[in-house]
Order: structure tokens, then C-alpha cells, then sequence
């Protein structure tokens, strides 16, 4: 697990939580009736699923019904459950409370399947886990989770190198000789609070102070505290709430914050100063500093002379961003702005744009740099000596660097190849890059690799001699690699980075041995092109056991998000080993909203083209059953937040393809959502799905809105998963959909639609290392149920394990090995085993659990 900072340009971060990194960024520096409307009385059930029936004695809750009309444009429509938006409602709270004691009810005959998943998750974690430590003037920075805990520690200490006598005796009487100090301490933080949430964290250019962001409730209103960091303690009246984002100022001492204020430390009070005050509700503010911390961006603040005011960089236009950073006393900014002369650059592709930092005006710009043709530009940074670039090419993301300064000084466009790029080395199965924080300094650019067969990898690119050198790779225990060995520094004594050696030829030479490791020999992982309803390709990542895996047998989930331009995180995640090893499939919809190969995908699944997505996401599903991947009666579908959206119109949209689906913190009641200005996200949203007061938006999310669009006899099992006090997707949501389900829906299948509320956690969850395993094996173990692969008890897996060898030893002796089994043994066991083997069931050479399952299906 690695540290990885990346530039977050969405509101609903869509990191799907059956994977996630423990370690957050450190940084340094005429009235009609609507379809919608129809009674809500029970339906038949119109479709049929092998699903037997729940064990529980309970039944589900039923909330109250408040007649409560929505008038819009000429629409109306009845919603009984409007009144769940007041979430101070005693009702509202004690039918959460029941819906929680019928979900337990629920999963009761699941605990032994759990326990048994949350083992073996638990059992492939190394006891610690640490990150490699990076270099920052005289200090190594680094974060590990002690053994036996669930949250990091971010520590530091004096890098090993000569110094004179009197330095030597300086550090020493400040304490300072090398040893370690422990900056921050989530675990202690989660004693104190029960919860715990590091937003961000950034220390002072002196290295002084830590400054820092904390939620303790799960709500999202961060609060600012800050460290001195020469007595380990808080400042006292330094805490302010509500902070999203800060930045130093070059003294180490001026720290602003959003809104954003400065001010000062080291004066006996501590008095904020009004920088800027953003009056536009569409509008979010971030602030930030530039790699070289001379300039903090807003607007633009002279780091070096905070108290100097704002300068504008460009006019504001509504969908045009731009990231700035500073060399050498010019601006580099990437941007989508329109350029009126260059009609390529015209429709909402970045490029980016260098300026001199005396004269910013968007017609002064000087070489403007583009892509090469098939490639779109995502991202980038900048170091002392190297501009780096993310680029998006094809279906997949390369990374560039490029010597500085820049020696070409013209106003017409450069490609990226004109300046003699190094493209860095990947290997060929990535899904995802992250950078790492690199320091401004740095001679190597470090980035964390991942991908759905390769644990993270932390890579250093010497882009001066360009070579590369392995610095860490996440250990998984109990599985040996398929790829050759791969230097680590896992161990938080090392005290110096890997440095490249003096022999260039030998470095190359490395390169091209791939030293990474990945387990691509025990699993595949495939990227296939799909066939969406208009043509378009849509691509479609699936991942699964080369031994385990049944053709037109396994079962499987769907993955996808499709929305604020963000890309499917497909990094590696060894949780998701136990569904695997289990014969099931794992896939990725890279539908269009989400992330692609440039800004036109995410347009064209969004405001009045959301339905786009819908479609991709239902042609992939289908895909994998038509193609043999996933057992007809065996899809699932998986999303968060933002993504739920996507899952529950598609189950909407085509009941038949999905029997289970898994939503966590689901936005599903898009368009009551969008006409309440008054909840947080609303506005800011008008521009990803549309704004209802305008009528042919309205038109366009009533199509597809899951809430509006729930269907009368359609029943598809589903987990939803919320929290009472997160601000950005209401608890609502999710009580509404499931409220709404039951109603309209078979009585007996609606029954394994299931509303789990976490009282006090956050948005992406408890977080912990151990605490994720317990939920991730709650929603497997819920998958398994409701198709029927489950649930056997301890006792019958035990007896399993122990015949299945014996079953497969005769699989190759016997012609007709089915029978012949059948009629030697008298194991029930062996002879369940038996009839999978004639039926041409094999799991291969190992038992996996699949079998079983299987068969008792």
C-alpha cells in the first residue's frame, strides 16, 4: 500500500470502496400525471429468480406514508416518503434502527461465511505495513500502520548524511539525532473520537509546523489544527472548522485556508485575515501552492510576499479549468480554455500554456503545448529540472517527462514529441498511475502503479539518466508471484532512497527485465471492447481465476461509476482474491461520464446525455453473459455514490440482467435531489446532470431517475449501505429507494432488499485496514446468499476440502468418472463432486470452495 496524491476534480469521489489505500496524501507545502406517480401497492413478482427463501423470522420494516405532491413544469407526482429528509425525525431514526435489526436478521446464517472471508482477508496483510520514506531537506518522511492497528502513523527523522561538528551538536540538543518522531497518530485520534478522517495534511517549508484537517464525526467538516512540530504539540486556538484546503506561505509561518483566510503563527493570538471570498454558489474554492511553494494559487498570491494581494490569471468562464503551476518565472497552465484561433483547441481538449509571470493575459501565451495525434493530455507536474505529463492514449495512460526550461520561445503550438519526451516504462498490465508527492527538488519522479492482477508498486524515474528503479511493492501473503523478484525497501530503517547506479548501460538493461511482480499466471485480466446501443465502444476490464473461473457457470459483479469525468479506480485489491479463488468474475465498465481517452467521454454521459452511460452499462452486463464470462442468473452490480445512480437505472432500465446489486452511500433520488437548492451539492450538480426547474432537463433526468423509474413486479435483491450524517448524498436516498422497492414490488422477494445504515460513519467509510475486511465480507457473503451459492456450514467446507482431491485423483482414471465415483463412494460429499465432474465442472487442481457451491446451487 503506497502513498499516492492526486489532483481530485470531482465533488463525489468515486473510488469504489471494495478497493482503497490506507494512507492519505501527505504533501509538503398542462398538469399530467408522471409515470412516477402510479400507486404504490405490491406487484406479483415478474421475474424469476433461483433465490430461496430468507431464513429470518422477521419481516421488513414499514415506514409511514406523508401524502406529500412535487409539481413541476406541468408534472405531478405523489411522494409518500418525502418526509424522510428530515433526518431529526424520531420516526426517521427508529425506522433506521429497524431496518438495521431486520438487516442483521437478514445475514444471521451468513456469520460462519463471513468469518471465514474476513480470515482469509486478514490472513494475506503483512503484520505492518509502511510506505518507503521520502526526502524532504534534511528529513525522511514516512507513514506506517503498526502491527495489530487499523490506521497509519505519519512519522519523520534526520536523514543519514555528513554534517559538520556543529550541526551535529544543534540536532542533538534539540533532540534531533536521528531518531523517529511521530507527527500524527490516527489510531489515537480514532480512541479519542471513534472516528477518524484526515483530509489534508501539509507541512510547513521550515518543517516547523504540521497542518492538518480532521473529521471526527463523519460529517465532512473538516476542522483545521496545527502542530508545532519542535514540541510534538497542538497550537492552542488554532482550530478552526469547516477547512477543505490550505497552503503555506515561503516563511513557514503564513498558512491559508479556504474560506480563504490567513494567518500568522508565532504571535501570542492568532488573528485570520479575509483573502478572498467566493459569493458564487456554483462556484467551490480550492487553494493550493505551486511545486516550488513561490506562488499560492487561488487566484495568484506571492508566496515570498503573502500580504501583496490577488492577481487574476484569466477570466472565469463557466466550464473552463485551469492548473497552474511556476518555473522559472513562467506560468504553466493546463487548461481546456478556448483559443478562437486554433480551432482544434476549441472544443474542451487540454493543453497546456506557458506565460511569463509578469504578463499572465491568455493572449500572451507562448508555446502552446498539445498532444500528439491519438492522445489527449490529463494531467501534470513539474519539477526542478522536468515537466512531467500524465496522457491519456488509446485505452491506456502513459506518462512523459520533459527537460526544462523549455528552450522554444515562439506563440504557436509545440507537440509533445518536438520536445524530446521520455516516456517512463510501464508494464503492460497497469489499469492505474498515481503520483507520489515529489518534492520540487527531486532528481526522480515517483509514482505508485497499480493494477487489477499487480500489487501497488513504487516506482522512482530518474528522468535526468532516465532509468527506473523499484522502490517498494506491496507484499500479499499467501500467494507467490508470477514474475520474477522486484528490489524492495519495505523496511522504515532504510535511510537514504534507491539511488540509480553509475552504470547507465546496466540500469537500461534492468528496465527491460520488468522487475515488477504481478500473479497475471494465476489470474487473468482482459480488456474487451463493447458494443453500446449507438455504436460507440465501451471499454469493459475483466478480471478472473485462470483455475477457478467456469465458462457460462461462474457468477459475477459489474463494476462502474460513470460520472464527473472520474476514471473506475481498477487498482490492485487482495480482498477481492476470495471471490475469485470462489470462481467468480470481477469486471469494469469504463462507461462514458466517467474517465476515457478525452473530456468528449465525459460529456457525452452526462446533463441531457446521461443516458449514454445507462446504456454502456447494461451492454457490458449483457456482454458478459452473452460471451460466457458470468452464469446468466448470476450478474451483480456494484456502485458508489454517485455510481448507484448508474446500478439502479440500469436495474431499472433491464430487471432480467442483474440479481443482486451492492450500493453504498447511493444517490438515487436524483430528481428531488436536483430541485432542493438548498442541500450542499445541489448546484454544484446542475452542471453534471442537468438543472429540473429548466424543462427539457427535467425530461432528461425523469428518464432515467432510479427513484421515478421503479418499475411494479420487478425485484432485484440489493444491499444499500448509508450513513445518517454525511452531507454530500442524504441517508434519504437509499430509505426512500428501499421504502419505495418494497412497496411496489413481490412481497416475498422484496424482502432481500436491505437498508444498512451506519449511524456515525463517514462517506468512504470506517477506513481501517481490519474494518474494511469486515465489510467487505458482508457484501460478499450478502452476493452469495441471495444467488444461492451459500450457505454451507464450517462443517461441510471442512469435509469438502478434504474429498476434492480425492474426486479430482479419479477424474483422469475414469472414463465416465461421475458414475464410476458414484459408485465407489458413499461420501455425499464425493458424490456431489462427482456429478460436477460429469457435468464438466472442473475447478482445476486445487479446491477453491467453488465446487460446492456450485453443485449445491
Amino acid at each position: 500500500m503506497a502513498a499516492a496524491l492526486l489532483k481530485a476534480r470531482s465533488l463525489r469521489n468515486s473510488s469504489l470502496p471494495i478497493t482503497s489505500r490506507l494512507f492519505p496524501p501527505l504533501s509538503f507545502s398542462s398538469s399530467s400525471s408522471s409515470s412516477s406517480s402510479s400507486s404504490l401497492s405490491s406487484s406479483p413478482c415478474k421475474t424469476t429468480h433461483p433465490l430461496s427463501q430468507p431464513s429470518q423470522t422477521q419481516t421488513p420494516p414499514s415506514p409511514k406514508k406523508v401524502p406529500f405532491t412535487v409539481s413541476v413544469h406541468g408534472r405531478t407526482w405523489v411522494d409518500p416518503y418525502h418526509w424522510m429528509r428530515n433526518t431529526n425525525d424520531p420516526d426517521f431514526i427508529r425506522y433506521l434502527s429497524q431496518e438495521n435489526s431486520y438487516a442483521e436478521d437478514f445475514m444471521a446464517d451468513t456469520q460462519k461465511l463471513r468469518q471465514a472471508l474476513v480470515s482469509e482477508m486478514r490472513s494475506r496483510m503483512p503484520a505492518e505495513v509502511s510506505t518507503p520514506p521520502e526526502r524532504l531537506g534534511p528529513w525522511l518522511y514516512y507513514q506506517y500502520v503498526p502491527e495489530g492497528k487499523e490506521y497509519p502513523v505519519l512519522c519523520r527523522r534526520l536523514a543519514t548524511e555528513k554534517k559538520g561538528w556543529m550541526e551535529t551538536v544543534v540536532n542533538y540538543l534539540r533532540g534531533r539525532s536521528g531518531k523517529e518522531e511521530i507527527l500524527l497518530d490516527w489510531n489515537e485520534i480514532a480512541e479519542q473520537y471513534g472516528y477518524v478522517h484526515v483530509g489534508t495534511c501539509r507541512v510547513s517549508p521550515n518543517h516547523n509546523f504540521l497542518a492538518y484537517t480532521l473529521d471526527t464525526t463523519g460529517g465532512e467538516n473538516f476542522m483545521l489544527q496545527i502542530k508545532d512540530l519542535t514540541t510534538l504539540r497542538n497550537i492552542p486556538k488554532s482550530r478552526v472548522d469547516g477547512v477543505v484546503s490550505l497552503a503555506w506561505a515561503q516563511d513557514g509561518r503564513t498558512l491559508f485556508y479556504t474560506e480563504v483566510l490567513c494567518t500568522k503563527l508565532g504571535s501570542d493570538s492568532l488573528v485570520d485575515v479575509q483573502v478572498f471570498t467566493e459569493d458564487d454558489s456554483s462556484y467551490c474554492v480550492d487553494i493550493t501552492s505551486t511545486k516550488d511553494d513561490k506562488f499560492i494559487t487561488v487566484y495568484v498570491i506571492d508566496a515570498s510576499n503573502p500580504q501583496d494581494g490577488l492577481r487574476r490569471l484569466c477570466k472565469r468562464v463557466p466550464g473552463v479549468q485551469y492548473f497552474v503551476e511556476h518555473h522559472c518565472g513562467f506560468f504553466y497552465v493546463l487548461t481546456n480554455a478556448s483559443l478562437s484561433e486554433d480551432k482544434d483547441l476549441s472544443t474542451g481538449t487540454y493543453y497546456l500554456g506557458r506565460v511569463r509571470v509578469e504578463d499572465m493575459h491568455l493572449n500572451n501565451w507562448q508555446n502552446i503545448i498539445v498532444p500528439s495525434k491519438g492522445s489527449s493530455l490529463r494531467d501534470m507536474d513539474i519539477l526542478n529540472g522536468h515537466l512531467v505529463l500524465f496522457l491519456n492514449k488509446m485505452d491506456s495512460t502513459q506518462i512523459c517527462s520533459i527537460n526544462l526550461p523549455i528552450d522554444v520561445d515562439c506563440k504557436h503550438r509545440v507537440e509533445i514529441d518536438y520536445l524530446d519526451p521520455w516516456f517512463f516504462p510501464l508494464p503492460s498490465n497497469f489499469c492505474r498511475i498515481s503520483p507520489g508527492s515529489n518534492n520540487f527538488m527531486s532528481l526522480a519522479y515517483r509514482v505508485v502503479l497499480s493494477s487489477p492482477v499487480m500489487p501497488d508498486v513504487i516506482v522512482d524515474y530518474d528522468m535526468s539518466r532516465r532509468t527506473f528503479s523499484i522502490v517498494h511493492q506491496e507484499d500479499v501473503l499467501g500467494i507467490s508471484a508470477a514474475t520474477g523478484s522486484s528490489s524492495q525497501t519495505s523496511d522504515r530503517e532504510v535511510d537514504e532512497l534507491p539511488e540509480a547506479s553509475d552504470d547507465k548501460e546496466k540500469d537500461i538493461q534492468n528496465c527491460e527485465v520488468c522487475p515488477w511482480k504481478d500473479f497475471s499466471d494465476a489470474y487473468l485480466c482482459e480488456t474487451k471492447e463493447v458494443l453500446s446501443h449507438d455504436g460507440v465502444v465501451v471499454p469493459l476490464t475483466i478480471l478472473y481465476s485462470k483455475k477457478s473461473h467456469l465458462k457460462d457457470q461462474s457468477p459475477g459483479i459489474l463494476l462502474g461509476y460513470g460520472a464527473y469525468g472520474e476514471a473506475l479506480d481498477k487498482s490492485w485489491c487482495s480482498d477481492r482474491l476470495s471471490l475469485l479463488d470462489r470462481g467468480w468474475v470481477v469486471a469494469f465498465a469504463d462507461v462514458r461520464g466517467g474517465g476515457g481517452v478525452d473530456p468528449s467521454w465525459h460529456r457525452s454521459g452526462g446533463g441531457l446525455h446521461k443516458l449514454n452511460s445507462i446504456y454502456d452499462f447494461v451492454s457490458c452486463g449483457k456482454f458478459l453473459v452473452n460471451e460466457g464470462y458470468v452464469c446468466k442468473d448470476k450478474l451483480g452490480a456494484v456502485g458508489h455514490s454517485a455510481g448507484c445512480l448508474l446500478v439502479a437505472a440500469a436495474i431499472n432500465m433491464c430487471p432480467d440482467l442483474f440479481r443482486a446489486a451492492i450500493m453504498k452511500v447511493p444517490f438515487l433520488d436524483i430528481c428531488n435531489t436536483l430541485l432542493d437548492p438548498s442541500l450542499p451539492l445541489t448546484i454544484l450538480d446542475y452542471e453534471e446532470f442537468g438543472n429540473p426547474q429548466i424543462q427539457s432537463e427535467l425530461e432528461s433526468i425523469l428518464q432515467y431517475s432510479p427513484y421515478d423509474n421503479i418499475a411494479g413486479g420487478v425485484c432485484c435483491p440489493s444491499i444499500h449501505a448509508s450513513s445518517l450524517i454525511i452531507p454530500r448524498v442524504g441517508v434519504w436516498e437509499a430509505a426512500k429507494w428501499v421504502a419505495k422497492v418494497r412497496d411496489m414490488t413481490c412481497s416475498s422477494c422484496s424482502r432481500s432488499v436491505i437498508l444498512k445504515t451506519n449511524m456515525s460513519g463517514g462517506h468512504f467509510g470506517e477506513g481501517g485496514r481490519f474494518g474494511q475486511c469486515v465489510e467487505t465480507s458482508h457484501e460478499y457473503a450478502f452476493l452469495m446468499k441471495v444467488m444461492g451459492l451459500s450457505v454451507r456450514s464450517e462443517a461441510q467446507s471442512s469435509i469438502g476440502k478434504r474429498c476434492f482431491k480425492t474426486a479430482l485423483d479419479l477424474r483422469n482414471h475414469v472414463h465416465d468418472s461421475g458414475r464410476a465415483l458414484w459408485k465407489q463412494h458413499s461420501s455425499t460429499e464425493i458424490k456431489v463432486a462427482a456429478l460436477a465432474i460429469s457435468r464438466n465442472r472442473t475447478c482445476g487442481d486445487s479446491y477453491n470452495g467453488t465446487f460446492l457451491l456450485q453443485a449445491d446451487a
